[in-house]
Formats: structure tokens, C-alpha cells, sequence
């Protein structure tokens, strides 16, 4: 994402961002109360002035309320489809449609200053006090948007009120500067209490589905995984050869460091499309969508292949070299067999891992075909 001014106030966790903006966009019922509310005091004025400000004013309201509508619920139609940019960029969106509706109704405070009319003045502090108390409850959400928008409501009011000659307007004006520093520092305090909430739930939640010592996905997770996949597929299970003799000689600080290596070069090898997960211990289990036939086959070999080849390559543990190898079991599926349960596929993979395993390392197959791709030593 591109540095921007506004780019220290989006949350860097995706996940978040996201439900934060979520939660923007389910304003629906207050933005759709206010907007009818401002536009009707708008036009009640204009008719009962008859000033041509006043009407322009209202236009401005109704044009700004009416296209904050639509975002409402085009966010709500697409949302399922928006890649995290796109989320940053409907976030924006959304604080600029805040603001600019927001301008239109300080206008019309503006323009009842400028006028004389008290009645006036009366009617749009009343709206903009509402429109004020509705943002509240979205500033534990996104604090920059309703600070942003709190400026450009109290600014036109506040210009209006120093050219006022009179000191009461001047006052009022510099009250309203005190009330947006207020409603800053409680912003600021909401969205920080707020937003801790939201991270402990999704670090829960992570705990849940992740393994604590290489936040790869752990058992639970590749089990879901491997029951919402569809279409052909491979599994293959992996275990290091070696790794307790590092353990022993190095102490366990030194495995954990071990196992984070070879976390980070079994995601490497999963890919984007694919899911490397942690069983448990020195147990590893990688879940890739492959081609049907012959082809699938091939590319489960290769990730196998590549899979045993990273994991022999030297580790540095406390700048030391060390080097363990792996044993791997190969599991292809057309997709049909995922009807018959996950605890069949897992077995069947686990046996083909340990027959190489007992072959003293390298792969073998689930369906134990004979042939050169049945057992290869690294």
C-alpha cells in the first residue's frame, strides 16, 4: 500500500482493517436518519427564508446524504469480493463521504450566521449536534474519519462566528474548538480500548488455529482445510530425520529455532495455493490442489521432491551449521475419497510415511504402486 497521509491511521493486521470497515458500513440506519433529517430542516428553511443559499445548501446536503447512501450499500453488495486494498480504499471512501457531508451541513450553520437568522442558527446547530451524537458511536471504530468529519462540520460555524462582530459569536466559536479537542482525546481513547478488543479476540482466535512456536496452521486448521477442499489434491506428510540428536546436543531453545526454520521453508513450499501445517512434535503436513491424472500426480512428486530437498539444505542454529533430513509420505486424490472422511486420507498418508521411514528416509506413495517413484532415498 502506497504511503499516504492517511496510511499511520489504517490498522496493519488485514483481518482487522477489515472488520473495522465492516463495522463503518453498518451505519446504514443512522446515515439514512440523519440525511433525511438535515435535508428536511434544510429545506424548511429555504422555504421559509425563500434564500437562494439555503436551497443551494440544501441540494448540497441532499446530493452528499443521498451518494453516502449508495456507498452504504454497494460496500454491502461487494464486500465479500474486496481484496485488502480495496477495503483501505473503501475506507477512505467512506471517511470522504462523512466529510464532505458534513461540510454541506456546516454550510447551512454558516450561512444562518452570516443571514442574522436565529431561528436558523437554532435549527442547524440542532442538526449538526445530532449528526455529531451519530458519530460518536463510530469513533471507537475509525477515530481519524470522525475527526476529520467533526473539522469540517465545526469550521464553517466557527468561521461564521469570529466574523460575527459581536464577542458572544466569538466565544461560541472558540468553544467550538474546545469541544473537537475533546471529542479528539475521547476518540482517542474509545479506539485504542476498542481496537485492543478486536486484537486479543483475533489472537484467540489464532491460538485456536495455529501452532504458537512456528504460526503455521496446526491440526484442527488442516483438518478444515482439507474437508472444505475441492477437485483433485495431494497430502503429504512429512517428518524430520535427525532432529532429536540437534535437540539433545543443543539444547531445546536451539530445536525451537529448528523448527521455525523449517516452517518458514515448508510454506515456501506449499505456495499461495497451497497450506503447510504443524501436527505436532517434529510432524508436518502439507495440503496442495494438483492437477487431475497423471499430471496431478507429477506435481505431487515435484513439491515432494522440492519439500525433501529445502528441509536437507543447512540450518544455522546460533550461527552454527547444522543439517537433518526429512522423510515424506505422498497422498493423491481425485477429490471423491474426501466424501469418506479426513481420517482415512490421514491414515493412509501416515503409513506411506513411515514405510520410508523405515526405508531409512525419502518417499514413498499412498496407493504403494511399485516401480522408481514407489521409495527414493535423498
Amino acid at each position: 500500500m502506497p504511503i499516504t497521509v492517511l496510511s499511520k491511521y489504517l490498522h496493519p493486521d488485514p483481518r482487522i482493517r477489515r472488520e473495522l470497515v465492516e463495522l463503518l458500513y453498518t451505519s446504514l440506519p443512522q446515515v439514512m436518519a440523519i440525511g433525511v433529517t438535515s435535508v428536511t430542516g434544510a429545506a424548511a428553511l429555504a422555504l421559509i427564508d425563500g434564500d437562494p443559499g439555503y436551497a443551494a445548501i440544501t441540494v448540497l446536503i441532499l446530493i452528499t446524504a443521498a451518494a453516502r447512501v449508495v456507498s452504504l450499500l454497494g460496500y454491502k453488495t461487494r464486500a465479500a469480493q474486496f481484496s485488502d486494498a480495496d477495503v483501505v480504499r473503501w475506507e477512505r471512501l467512506y471517511g470522504l463521504g462523512a466529510c464532505a457531508f458534513s461540510l454541506a451541513l456546516g454550510a447551512l450553520s454558516f450561512r444562518a450566521l452570516q443571514l442574522g437568522d436565529a431561528p436558523g442558527a437554532w435549527v442547524a446547530f440542532g442538526l449538526s449536534m445530532s449528526f455529531c451524537v451519530g458519530m460518536v458511536s463510530r469513533a471507537a471504530i475509525r477515530p481519524w474519519i470522525i475527526l476529520s468529519a467533526s473539522a469540517m462540520l465545526l469550521l464553517p460555524t466557527f468561521v461564521a462566528g469570529m466574523l460575527r462582530p459581536e464577542l458572544a459569536y466569538k466565544i461560541g466559536a472558540g468553544m467550538l474548538v474546545l469541544f473537537w479537542l475533546t471529542l479528539r482525546e475521547a476518540s482517542k481513547h474509545l479506539s485504542a480500548a476498542f481496537t485492543e478488543r478486536l486484537e486479543a479476540k483475533h489472537r484467540l482466535a489464532l491460538q485456536a488455529t495455529h501452532d504458537f512456536l512456528t504460526g503455521l496452521p496446526n491440526r484442527a486448521a488442516f483438518l478444515q482445510a482439507l474437508e472444505n477442499i475441492r477437485g483433485s489434491f495431494t497430502i503429504v506428510a512429512i517428518d524430520l530425520d535427525g532432529f532429536k540428536p540437534v535437540n539433545d546436543r543443543h539444547g531445546h531453545h536451539a530445536g525451537d529455532d529448528l523448527l521455525r526454520q523449517v516452517a518458514e521453508r515448508l510454506a515456501a513450499c506449499a505456495g499461495p495455493g497451497g497450506l503447510a501445517a504443524r501436527f505436532g512434535g517434529d510432524e508436518f503436513m502439507l495440503l496442495k490442489p494438483v492437477a487431475a491424472g497423471e499430471p496431478g500426480r507429477a506435481e505431487a512428486l515435484e513439491l515432494t521432491r522440492r519439500v525433501l530437498l529445502d528441509l536437507a539444505m543447512p540450518y544455522l542454529l546460533s550461527a552454527v551449521p547444522v543439517c537433518i533430513g526429512a522423510s515424506a509420505g505422498i497422498l493423491l486424490s481425485d477429490g471423491r475419497h474426501a466424501d469418506g472422511g479426513t481420517a482415512q486420507l490421514l491414515e493412509q498418508v501416515d503409513r506411506a510415511l513411515y514405510t520410508a521411514k523405515r526405508a531409512g528416509g525419502g518417499y514413498a506413495w499412498s496407493d504403494g504402486e511399485p516401480g522408481p517413484d514407489f521409495l527414493v532415498a535423498i
